[in-house]
């Protein structure tokens, strides 16, 4: 089920980034150690009391003149409208209210998305209150006093928050059409892709204030099969700021993988693998999905009998982080196997869901144990005791040992390799989670 998405607004030096720290934890200091993943502060998995929401946030302000600052200040808010469930607008209460933040509000507030005015820096409430009501004047609600570095009046800022999140996704729920997410950086023709599938041209939503997530998703029938696209294609805003236009595209992929139960990474064969794509790739690999890459604009590249093994073996190393990914060759200009790309989403999105029986787990890890024995470590040897699934989407494993420290992450990548011959699993990332069994000897 998709998380509500949480957008953070406001001007240089509000305290954005301690507020986006406060809220996500220590996870966000991290963004997974995922080869070719930045550690860019761009999104964030935050939970308040048992309401697991994204947190984005939408974007640094360089100081320089009012002028630009405003101009980045709408282009924030825009993303934010765009893309948000949510909006926390955050203010300063020692700076007051500012030319920048009335004018953002009127964007909010015309919005009709759910506001929330945050007043940052209130280390002390009694002295500041009346400083506070001056945001009364911004007329989006009433402000609510926080200091994200000492973490006071989150909790009563989180509980108006999480208000707002949906009851229950019951339309989500009963709705059981495989969603496939089509990613990817701009101009690697997402679009087209889309047009292509559907048989017409669609009008791709641009530059409109207002769009929401929803209106870009397209249905698609294939052989009486009906599939849900989310096309992430032309929802970027004209932005003279290269950074910006990346982070766009990555805040649109973060919350379209969210939703999905299958990815298309379209990569352009002319380009070949960009350190966008590797990010992209990255986002969905972290959130477990199935996983096919779609190197399209094929048709355009001189080939020969190696072309395709070539290419392979490069996107391979280049993403090296998830070697399961399934890889086809296409041109959404020519149609060019468009038709096999819904069997490896059938595919992808049944390894995604797929439970194995712990009995047969077992057997598989008892041979794979006897094949190659576990690693020791001045004189004390891993013991593995047994392993179970636990979870699907993705397929995760607990393996029970009597000593963490031993596991090696070569040893977990062995048994994977194991469960994957035995198996298959293509096109999905597993996840293993390794726990002591207590009280058993050396």
């Amino acid at each position: 089920m998709s998380k509500p998405v949480v957008a953070v607004v406001g001007r240089p030096n509000v305290g954005k980034s301690t507020l986006f720290n406060a809220l996500a934890g220590e996870r966000i200091s991290i963004v997974k150690d995922t080869p070719g993943v930045t550690r860019d502060r761009i999104y964030a998995d935050a939970e308040w009391l048992n309401h697991g929401f994204t947190l984005i946030d939408t974007g640094g302000i360089e100081p320089d003149t009012k002028d630009i600052i405003l101009s980045q200040m709408r282009e924030q808010a825009q993303i934010a409208i765009d893309t948000a469930d949510v909006i926390l607008f955050l203010t300063d209460v020692h700076q007051g209210v500012q030319d920048a933040d009335a004018k953002v509000a009127d964007m909010l507030r015309k919005s009709q998305k759910p506001v929330l005015l945050v007043v940052n820096k209130v280390d002390n409430f009694e002295k500041y209150m009346a400083d506070v009501y001056e945001f009364y004047n911004l007329g989006i609600g009433d402000p609510i006093p926080i200091s994200a570095s000492s973490k006071l009046g989150l909790g009563d800022m989180l509980e108006q928050l999480v208000s707002y999140f949906p009851q229950s996704n019951r339309e989500e729920e009963e709705d059981e059409r495989p969603k496939i997410a089509v990613v990817g950086k701009p101009n690697v023709g997402k679009s087209s892709l889309i047009n292509r599938l559907t048989g017409k041209n669609r009008v791709i939503v641009s530059d409109i204030a207002g769009t929401t997530r929803d209106a870009i998703d397209t249905d698609i029938r294939f052989n009486g099969k009906e599939y849900v696209f989310i096309d992430t294609a032309g929802l970027r805003r004209k932005s003279k700021i290269k950074e910006e236009l990346e982070r766009f595209s990555i805040i649109r992929a973060v919350t379209a993988i969210e939703r999905s139960d299958a990815v298309i990474i379209v990569i352009d064969a002319v380009e070949g693998v960009t350190e966008q794509d590797a990010k992209i790739a990255g986002i969905a690999h972290e959130r477990g999905k199935g996983i096919i890459i779609a190197v399209n604009k094929w048709d355009a590249i001189e080939k020969n009998d190696r072309s395709v093994a070539e290419y392979t073996d490069n996107i391979r190393r280049i993403l090296s982080f998830m070697p399961y990914a399934e890889i086809t060759f296409i041109s959404a200009l020519s149609g060019q196997r468009l038709n096999k790309l819904f069997p490896l989403i059938d595919m992808v999105i049944e390894n995604n869901s797929m439970r194995i029986a712990t009995g047969v787990l077992n057997e598989i890890l008892m041979e794979a144990v006897a094949l190659q024995q576990p690693p020791s470590d001045k004189g004390r040897r891993l013991k593995i005791y047994y392993m179970t699934q636990v979870a699907v989407k993705p397929p995760t494993f607990v393996i029970f040992v009597n000593d963490k420290k031993l596991m090696h992450f070569s040893y977990t990548r062995y048994l994977e390799n194991r469960i994957r011959e035995s198996f298959g699993f293509r096109g999905t990332a597993l996840k293993f989670i390794i726990r002591e069994r207590k009280g058993d000897g050396k």
